[in-house]
């Protein structure tokens, strides 16, 4: 039963009880599943609908059904090979059956979750980082070309031995669930593993025991990749000890069995996976996932207050760009339920949390997590004082510094409202192993402990954290540090202006300027030159009022919502190459942007004409950026 925290000493006071490695907690995935079975079997776990109408059909289950499916699957897994070093992917929207795999792949070996937005090459990369044995993914089904997707980055991934196709055919009713089958797309099958049905093989499997031993030990039970829809992610581990973290902070702090709670988020994110999985699993919540794509669901944000209205739901999970596409549409329901809203994942704007409060009556709540540090690390207290623009203080067990390097291979500890470096540890964090790839841990960890988020931030006296930016984030002009938070809060406040995402664009003298691109408000007009006048009379500082700004359809974002920010500075670095090399009269344009590991984002360039290395060189070797030619 969650219990009211509302300051800083409440926290440590329950940290004061007794060390976290004492706590009366699950040690194994299966053995905190079975729990809640036993305390709340019969009632509701997870509900699911395919479309988004608030009439659809839907399918809910309860703790002790969700127990004997992941249960089947945890067998099916081991069945198929998989120990306990051993990965199981899945590359799935959100359906009954990803809970299952998430789960049940965690108890079997390492379940490694990927998000199916990526390309063909970028999930065969991720298989092979992970060695994968066994990919769960969906069987072919009009309108999607995940299952054709998988197939390709198979050839890329020889070590996978089995598919398992989940067909969202059983979903369906009436006329649609006849016709399906006849506009079912052919797979080519390229590659040489053995493709089954996960439900018809599952379901050969016990569902009241599991047939392999599940020692209490702790180990890493998930690999979650990080990066947006480009790219090059890295493969974060997570051991079973901070998974089970989230979930109990979830069940102290914030949730109770009563609770339903609304997650149009995706199961190959942490946000949706620790935060609300876990959390439910720890408290007895019943979680409700709105169609497989979420927030990007056909219909989901028209009839998300119906929604909600309909499972009378009283936690709501977001993000900031669903809540801007939220407030262009009428709450037409009833709300009453909710309690709160939970943000994450990007900083709130000040104007959209309070112009979501105006419309609806229902506080958002921001907190903070990372897919480094199995996710939670703060929240604004549900019951306390919320600091509008804070993510609020750090969870019990979560040692919070703002650190800066002192020069001389060290770090000093800033002081009250000083920006520096945010750095965590908690059970979340794994210490000098936080990613697969063991060079990508050099230099990660401060005092070979703290975990290096590369956030910016700063802590105030009452402990409330906040998230100034990101490191990497950082415009600099001249050398002058300009944070885009700041060009981004501005624009927030006009009213056509629907989300935002500041970025520094090359530039020979200044070595980056900043840009901005912007999203409208559906139905609203505005000129970028009354854009630029706004930015000059709100953006508080002269350096930081944008040299560039455009208006987009959409901005790139995330699965998450989150604006993706590396395809903005792609877009920039193409037109303003683009621009010096026509000005310069030469025959050659900008093919593609692409990201390198070690080199970051470099500009191939393709020829139209005769032109050397050294002209290219003299008029773009000036930039910060590199390039290089086309193949």
């Amino acid at each position: 039963m969650a219990t009211s925290y509302t300051t800083r000493a409440d926290m440590r006071a329950v940290e004061a009880e007794c060390p976290w490695a004492d706590r009366d907690v699950a040690r194994t995935m299966y053995d905190f599943l079975s729990l809640t079975r036993r305390n709340h079997g019969a009632r509701p776990a997870i509900s699911y609908q395919l479309l988004s109408a608030p009439d659809a059909p839907k399918v809910t289950i309860s703790w002790n059904e969700l127990h004997a499916r992941v249960t089947q699957a945890a067998n099916l897994f081991r069945s198929l090979g998989i120990g306990p070093k051993d990965v199981v992917a899945y590359v799935l929207p959100n359906t009954m059956e990803t809970v299952a795999t998430l789960l049940g792949g965690a108890v079997a070996g390492i379940v490694n979750p990927i998000n199916p937005l990526l390309e063909p090459e970028q999930i065969g990369s991720i298989l092979r980082e992970t060695r994968a044995k066994v990919v769960v993914t969906l069987k072919p089904f009009p309108k999607t070309d995940l299952a054709q997707k998988v197939a390709e980055a198979l050839t890329h991934a020889p070590a996978v031995t089995t598919v398992l196709e989940i067909d969202m055919l059983g979903y369906l009713t009436g006329l649609k669930r006849l016709i399906v089958p006849f506009l079912r797309p052919k797979n080519p099958m390229a590659h040489k593993a053995t493709v089954k049905s996960f439900t018809a093989e599952a379901a050969r499997q016990p569902s009241d025991r599991l047939t392999f031993e599940d020692p209490k030990e702790d180990r890493v039970a998930a690999y979650f990749h990080t990066g947006g829809t480009t790219g090059m992610p890295k493969v974060a581990q997570h051991k079973v000890s901070g998974m089970v973290y989230n979930g109990w902070l979830g069940a102290t702090m914030l949730f109770d069995p009563t609770d339903v709670v609304m997650c149009p988020l995706p199961l190959f994110h942490v946000f949706a996976a620790y935060p609300i999985l876990m959390s439910a699993i720890a408290s007895g919540a019943h979680v409700v996932f709105p169609t497989p794509a979420g927030y990007r669901g056909e219909g989901v944000f028209d009839n998300f207050w119906k929604l909600v209205e309909r499972y009378r739901c009283t936690y709501l999970i977001t993000v900031p760009t669903a809540l801007a596409a939220l407030m262009q549409r009428p709450v037409n329901a009833d709300i009453s339920s909710l309690k709160n809203g939970f943000s994450g994942s990007a900083p709130l704007p000040v104007e959209l949390y309070n112009r979501f409060k105006k419309e609806t009556g229902v506080e958002i709540v921001e907190g903070y997590g990372l897919t480094e540090c199995t996710c939670l690390v703060s929240v604004n207290p549900p019951e306390g004082v919320k600091k509008i623009g804070s993510v609020g203080l750090p969870f019990p067990y979560t040692h919070v510094r703002i650190l800066n390097r002192d020069g001389q291979g060290g770090f000093t500890e800033a002081g009250v409202d000083e920006v520096g470096e945010i750095c965590v540890a908690n059970p979340g964090v794994y210490e000098g192993s936080t990613y697969t790839e063991a060079d990508k841990n050099r230099d990660l960890f401060a005092e070979g402990r703290f975990l290096r988020t590369g956030d910016l931030g700063r802590i105030d006296a009452d402990g409330y954290l906040f998230i100034t930016g990101r490191a990497k984030d950082l415009i600099i002009r001249g050398g002058h540090n300009i944070d885009p938070a700041m060009i981004e809060e501005a624009l927030n406040g006009h009213p056509a202006v629907a989300v935002v995402g500041a970025i520094g664009q090359p530039d020979l003298h200044a070595g980056e300027l900043p840009a901005v691109y912007v999203e409208l408000v559906k139905g609203a007009s505005v000129t970028v030159a009354e854009l630029m006048a706004f930015c000059e009379e709100k953006v508080p500082e002269r350096a930081a009022v944008p040299k560039y700004i455009e208006i987009l359809p959409e901005l790139p974002k995330t699965a998450v919502g989150k604006v993706f920010k590396p395809d903005l500075r792609r877009m920039a670095i193409t037109r303003v190459y683009q621009k010096a090399l026509k000005d310069a009269g030469l025959p050659v344009t900008v093919a593609e942007v692409v990201e390198d590991k070690k080199r970051g984002l470099i500009a191939r360039l393709s020829r139209q004409g005769e032109v050397s290395d050294a002209q290219v060189q003299q008029v773009l070797g000036g930039f910060t950026r590199p390039w290089e030619w086309a193949a």
